[in-house]
């Protein structure tokens, strides 16, 4: 039987942190549940480049189908957790069942992938992450240590099970690891 992992994300999700991950979990033949906070739902993503601005931009990406919604996840059926950023995560964490789901996996040491700004969803269990180590978008430092863990300043960081990532770009790495420590 597959070893089930889950990514909870929703509308707004940076568009190659949803695809990239899922498509190479599928292509490792693990089983991928994306979780939309409210329904089954098609999300709409977005595209962050980098050009010739001070910070990011934006635009319309893909859309990706969203399998469940929060309040049907049982985190006891998954091996793992990837939370892809966007602006997703700043929402998603606002969902009652988001931190009840988190919480599981960081509580049984399982493996957890977040990326850009998705320790922005984390600040909702900041007794989980307190102490620990990790790396996002440099924007969400702040979140980040008001939270009570320390931002390293690297594009990838593990700490344990929490495998952290600076943005889309650092995704060959980060799943490198994650696939790594699922197989484990």
């Amino acid at each position: 039987m597959a070893k089930k992992v889950l990514i909870l994300t929703g509308d707004a999700v940076e568009a190659l942190e949803a695809y990239y991950p899922y498509y190479r979990c599928l292509e490792e033949g693990l089983e991928v549940t994306i979780a939309s906070p409210t329904d089954k739902k098609v999300l709409h993503t977005v595209v962050h480049d980098f050009e010739d601005w001070q910070t990011f931009t934006e635009k319309r990406g893909y859309q990706i189908e969203a399998h469940a919604s929060f309040e049907e996840i049982d985190p006891q059926e998954y091996a793992a957790l990837i939370i892809p950023g966007g602006r997703a995560p700043e929402h998603i964490r606002l969902h009652k069942d988001f931190a009840r789901i988190a919480r599981h996996f960081f509580q049984h040491d399982k493996p957890i992938m977040i990326l850009c700004h998705a320790s922005v969803a984390l600040t909702v269990i900041a007794d989980e992450i307190k102490g620990r180590e990790m790396t996002a978008y440099f924007a969400c430092r702040p979140e980040v240590e008001a939270a009570g863990a320390k931002y390293i300043e690297t594009r990838l960081h593990v700490d344990r099970n929490l495998i952290s990532g600076h943005a889309w770009n650092d995704l060959p790495a980060l799943m490198k690891e994650f696939i790594k420590q699922v197989n484990a």
